[in-house]
């Protein structure tokens, strides 16, 4: 199964937990967009507090722990048993994090929202305002169902296998960093924006063109994949799009933040 849905087939979905989570780094708040029109049913999601511990030396969006995750999924109404439905406002940049946290921790059915919200919109289907309450959920957290990699695994991948670099190319390169402390990249890393995952609309391209992009970079199979971004985010969009390929691939989730955490890891440039 696809892990995305089209806005045709989630209107016609019934019984299903949808979650909306727009956000962007800098604001606006996610929350305040939600209230301006949401897709009718849906709950809000909050990227920084449901899906991530609190930023620190394991990086700016670390994985949280099991019993907060647990917690607030339960909160948001998700439950084992009904299909997830996650999106933001266009790219699934952020609802990409969504759905490997929630397949990270054990549920089953997790769907995107192709084109997120511009093409619910785009299609002509309604929206509610307001806030939505949740009925409280039941779903219970148990860690290991995507593979993760910590800082010595990523640079033994970047080595053996590939480590795809999800950031533009120019903080690859080590010519900007307008987030952290240190500009440059894994050594050993392929640069891989997520931009080029999707098309104008944000839509992602078709399989094929996706399976065609990668195995371009290297991740053919036989070789191990994993991505890395700044924070866990954007490398969560390159894992879905792998998945979209038939590309099976971890997440470093600590990323670029984490990394340079520790000044004795090595930085490349160029």
């Amino acid at each position: 199964m696809s892990p995305l849905i089209t806005p045709s087939e989630l209107s016609a979905l019934t019984g299903a937990t949808v979650l909306d989570v727009r956000w962007k780094l800098g604001g606006p708040p996610g929350a305040d967009l939600f209230r301006e029109g949401h897709i009718p049913g849906a709950v809000f999601c909050d990227l920084d507090a449901d899906l991530a511990a609190p930023p620190g030396e394991a990086g700016r969006h670390p994985l949280p722990a099991a019993d907060h995750f647990q917690e607030a999924a339960r909160r948001l109404g998700v439950s084992g048993s009904r299909t997830v439905v996650v999106y933001d406002e266009a790219d699934s940049t952020a609802a990409a994090r969504a759905w490997w946290t929630l397949r990270h921790f054990g549920h089953p059915d997790v769907r995107v929202l192709d084109g997120g919200l511009r093409a619910w919109v785009s299609e002509g289907l309604p929206l509610a305002e307001g806030d939505q309450e949740a009925v409280q959920g039941d779903f219970v957290a148990r860690p290991g169902g995507m593979p993760v990699l910590d800082a010595d695994q990523a640079a033994e991948l970047a080595g053996d296998g590939v480590l795809l670099d999800a950031r533009a190319a120019e903080r690859y390169r080590g010519e900007v960093e307008p987030i952290d402390p240190v500009a440059g990249h894994v050594p050993g890393a392929v640069s891989a924006p997520t931009g080029e995952n999707v098309d104008p609309s944000g839509r992602f391209h078709l399989p094929d063109f996706l399976r065609e992009r990668f195995n371009t970079l290297g991740a053919v199979p036989g070789v191990r994949v994993g991505a890395y971004c700044g924070s866990g985010v954007t490398a969560a969009h390159e894992v879905l799009a792998l998945e979209v390929a038939g590309i099976p691939a971890a997440l470093y989730v600590g990323s670029w933040s984490n990394w340079v955490a520790d000044p004795s890891r090595p930085v490349a440039t160029g």
